[in-house]
């Protein structure tokens, strides 16, 4: 239990707490310990009653099935695998624009499963952190079933069409598609390709929470900062002046 422990506080904040929720929320709903009614996407009951934890629990919360066990696991791998990289990658040192991100991508989860009537959103919000990483690191070869390999770019694509094949799905993952690419053009694409505003920037209150810890993070097709070139030391460790002159020549 003390190695589950130290590798679970070794996760970046907001992977761990977002894998903790999950699990919980599953785990109580499958074993009756919560209703599952309480934790679903309820469109009548979140508006009208103002039942508004349905609009975060239904991010944490699958329903534990036979046949939908192997999936809640495959999610939750990703979950962790993607939301880790993004966490100490990209966004590594700044937990309140990495917070910003998640914030985005789930009230567009919501919106869309308030439209499309959907009661579970573990999965497009789940496919929408790995769209992002995927499209931050396109050329990186990630490995897939069968020991095959292709570029990250093409992975969600991949899950969409297995998806879709097997199961006769796909609706979900397409979504998480369309959200993680909103984030990507808004936050990246349209300032820096297009020449627009920035539209997606941290609110300040974030980042009053959630204080940047490092610079000089590496942001996708941004130029990396110029850093200032050092002074040049001599053997003793004080300063190369240069040379000098006797006073009065």
């Amino acid at each position: 239990m003390s190695d589950v422990r130290d590798w679970f506080n070794s996760l970046p904040i907001f992977t761990r707490y977002w894998l903790l929720c999950t699990a919980v929320c599953t785990l109580a709903g499958r074993f009756g310990l919560i209703n599952p009614n309480w934790l679903i996407l309820i469109s009548e009951r979140l508006i009208n009653n103002f039942e508004i934890w349905r609009a975060a629990t239904s991010v944490f919360y699958y329903p534990l099935k036979p046949a939908t066990g192997f999936h809640f696991l495959i999610n939750c791998y990703f979950l962790y695998n993607y939301s880790l990289r993004l966490e100490r990658g990209e966004y590594d040192g700044r937990p309140a624009d990495y917070c910003f991100l998640l914030l985005f991508n789930w009230i567009c989860c919501v919106i869309i499963g308030l439209i499309g009537e959907f009661r579970y959103l573990m999965d497009p919000m789940v496919i929408s952190i790995l769209y992002i990483w995927c499209q931050l690191n396109k050329d990186a070869i990630v490995n897939f079933w069968f020991g095959t390999q292709f570029k990250a770019m093409y992975l969600p694509w991949v899950l969409f069409g297995f998806n879709l094949i097997l199961s006769g799905g796909g609706m979900m993952e397409l979504f998480g598609i369309l959200v993680g690419h909103l984030y990507i053009f808004l936050k990246f694409k349209y300032p820096q390709e297009l020449g627009g505003p920035e539209l997606l920037n941290t609110p300040k209150i974030l980042e009053s929470y959630f204080p940047s810890q490092r610079t000089g993070i590496r942001w996708f097709g941004a130029v990396p900062p110029r850093t200032q070139t050092q002074p040049t030391r001599n053997t003793f460790g004080g300063h190369n002046w240069g040379r000098g002159y006797v006073l009065g020549q």
